[in-house]
């Protein structure tokens, strides 16, 4: 089955290796002396301290959007805690930090977190290509199931106020997943307080986008409140031929009838139009990335979701509460093109005809999903215990069809397009059921406010069924997994702590097959400085996913691997070092490994798993330059990231080279509450081939340039 496509090139790997540890050095040297300046004026008379922000409850919204800095979190499980004494690596991107870097899609939000791949995929825009630790993750939104980000609907970053990424195996907390980690989406709802923005974006490849987001009490005591978010997107895609519209609305109610109860209902539609690929560019070529040489008649890209969501919340107090979040999603995705295949390219420079194939996918989903849980806090002599016990069900159909056939060549010197391919023939078609019940605890033991102990234990049913449409027969499957987790945290002073930590994950399987089992175990090392916020993180790992199912091209035949296995190690730090600095920087090292025991093909033991980089590098800082009132208050932005060089096929036949990619901001407070933002993403149009599938080249994003006028109440 011809999934998304990509491409590769050889060269100066040497070179961008140096780059990616002169960014990392760089990195932790332009930290040092900030954090000992900052250190210094803290110890001052004169200086202003800046305290650290914590996010509790209601005021997580608002702090989030004060502060790049988060320090308390849901990402390993439901119960909220501190990411310091969290036995995990958690890496929170506000909505502060969205804002900043005008991050427009999931994959532009997580691409400066240490540990996080992104745009392994190039020019293909059907999906959020991102990878933790090597893997593809798992997404939740609202700590509720959705699905994997490959094959998943592209979510709009709008909606949320922050993205919790939690890095490594855990399916103690939400659930299914794979060991290299999970993204939790946190949705955007209504505060009991008057707010409001409005903004307006034009920039490069036509495009043009307005949005708003408002909220405000409609009853004198606050017990109801409204929020209603939005935006509308008209714009062409980089590539000839193209487009990426959108429409988004989100609206909320949350009605507080008492102090201690409160519930949300929240409603959204995503409608998106646009085209999924410029079909590849041909081997041995090196075009613009504008050229585009697939079939503008039959090249769309279609979403129409609709998400119903209801949080309720209720303190029985004593220390009880009750939590649960249920969400009902239906959906209609759908995409067509026309795609270059040609293992020759331009080998010989006298034949430039090249091979093409027509590739068509449409779904249908709908899915409900409920989660309900207690959570019990209680004070023993010096002990302090929390434990949550819960359940969650997963209700999930889907259905879908593909098509898949020979298109005309295309002569790539002097291309003449021939239209749609007319009927097609399914060469594929399925109805999927996935009904998954699961019981979980969470247990928490805090020893003197110095020693967390946390256990989780959570058993999932999964009864799955899967039937092909086009030959009338089904397979069915019932699985019943217990998956654990276990970790020591140690508060080495009130700003210092270690941990370390053993976690289990389990991913569903299709029907018939054995579900894919993950292991971790990991040790690091937090830092979050009392005088100024900010937190660093460096952590250790050891990660292995058993009976895992691949795909490589050309055919993407499904394969099973025995075993492959990841250790490497994570630097992460996000500093307010001043009120007018402010920093993210982060290294990762991977050590990739196949275990493949299959010689009935060629072998694969002991290759890197594909597309996981060794290295990766990135930097990011703001400065902001105080108008003290003859003028505005300016912002610079700057950032650099680093993608080592990584494998496009797990025979290890092409690799790309390592690549370094430029980032810049600019705000200007034009007056109080309006500002006006220049975001430069790939400033020097760095090209590299991100994917090369054996028979087409797929090129990263160049350069764009967008400016933003924002009104804020």
């Amino acid at each position: 089955m011809p999934n998304a496509r990509h491409a590769a090139r050889a060269g100066h790997s040497s070179f961008r290796h140096r780059t990616a540890v002169l960014l990392a050095c760089t990195a932790i040297s332009a930290l040092i002396p900030a954090l000992a300046a900052a250190q210094d004026a803290i110890s001052g008379n004169d200086s202003t301290v800046l305290q650290t922000i914590t996010v509790e409850g209601k005021g997580q919204a608002d702090a989030d959007s004060k502060t790049i800095v988060a320090t308390e979190s849901t990402a390993v499980g439901k119960m909220p805690g501190e990411i310091l004494t969290t036995p995990a690596t958690v890496s929170v991107i506000t909505s502060k930090e969205v804002e900043q870097r005008a991050a427009d899609s999931v994959e532009k939000i997580v691409q400066y977190t240490a540990g996080v791949i992104t745009d392994y995929y190039g020019s293909d825009d059907r999906y959020d290509y991102v990878k933790i630790r090597g893997f593809t993750p798992y997404t939740y939104r609202d700590g509720l199931a959705i699905g994997r980000t490959w094959s998943g609907v592209k979510e709009e970053p709008y909606a949320f106020e922050r993205l919790e990424v939690l890095k490594g195996a855990n399916s103690t907390g939400y659930g299914v997943s794979d060991p290299g980690g999970a993204i939790n989406y946190v949705t955007k709802t209504p505060r009991s307080e008057k707010f409001g923005e409005v903004y307006g974006t034009t920039g490069s490849f036509a495009h043009k986008e307005a949005g708003f987001d408002f909220g405000d009490n409609l009853t004198g005591d606050d017990t109801l409140s409204y929020r209603l978010t939005g935006k509308v997107q008209r714009a062409d895609g980089e590539y000839d031929f193209s487009e990426n519209d959108e429409n988004f609305i989100q609206g909320g109610l949350t009605w507080r009838p008492t102090d201690v109860t409160s519930m949300t209902f929240v409603f959204d539609h995503l409608d998106r139009d646009g085209t999924p690929s410029g079909g590849g560019h041909p081997l041995y070529t090196d075009f613009d990335r504008d050229r585009f040489f697939g079939e503008p008649e039959y090249n769309y890209n279609t979403t129409n979701r609709n998400t119903f969501t209801v949080m309720f919340d209720h303190d029985f107090g004593d220390g009880l509460t009750f939590n649960s979040n249920a969400r009902y999603m239906k959906s209609k995705t759908g995409f067509g093109y026309a795609y270059i295949w040609d293992s020759f390219g331009a080998s010989d420079p006298s034949d430039t005809l090249a091979d093409r194939y027509y590739f068509q996918s449409e779904n249908s989903a709908e899915q409900f999903v409920i989660d309900a849980h207690l959570l019990y806090e209680t004070q023993l002599d010096n002990v302090e215990s929390r434990t949550l016990v819960g359940a969650d069900s997963n209700n999930s159909e889907s259905e879908g069809v593909l098509y898949y056939a020979l298109a005309p060549q295309i002569d790539w010197a002097n291309p003449v397009y021939s239209g749609g391919p007319g009927a097609l023939s399914p060469y594929d078609s399925s109805h999927l059921d996935q009904d998954t019940k699961a019981l979980y605890l969470q247990q928490d033991l805090i020893f003197s406010d110095r020693l967390t102990a946390s256990v989780g234990l959570r058993n999932d049913w999964l009864d799955l069924k899967d039937t092909d449409l086009l030959s009338g027969t089904s397979e069915s499957g019932s699985y019943s997994e217990l998956s654990k987790r276990l970790g020591l945290s140690y508060k080495i002073t009130e700003e210092l702590a270690a941990y370390v930590s053993y976690a289990e994950s389990v991913a569903p399987p299709s029907a018939g097959n054995e579900p894919t089992y993950g292991t971790q175990y990991e040790a690091g090392i937090k830092y979050r400085p009392d005088a100024f916020p900010g937190l660093l993180t460096a952590s250790i790992y050891d990660l292995t996913l058993e009976n895992i199912t691949t795909y490589d091209a050309p055919l993407y035949v499904a394969s099973t691997v025995d075993k492959i296995r990841h250790r490497g190690f994570d630097l992460e730090a996000k500093v307010e070092v001043t009120s007018n600095i402010e920093m993210i920087a982060g290294y990762s090292y991977i050590g990739s490994k196949i275990a493949d025991t299959d010689t009935s093909s060629a072998s694969i033991d002991g290759n890197r798993f594909a597309q996981v980089p060794e290295h990766m590098a990135s930097l990011w800082a703001t400065y902001t330059l105080d108008g003290d009132g003859a003028r505005g208050d300016m912002t610079f932005g700057a950032g650099a990231r680093y993608i080592g060089s990584y494998y496009f096929d797990n025979a290890n036949t092409r690799k790309s080279d390592g690549a370094v990619i430029f980032d810049a901001s600019f705000t200007y407070a034009i007056k109080e509450n309006t500002s006006f933002q220049l975001n430069v993403s790939n400033v020097f149009d760095e090209k590299h081939i991100a994917n090369n599938d054996g028979g087409a080249y797929y090129y990263n994003p160049g350069r764009t340039v967008y400016a933003t006028i924002r009104q804020t109440w």
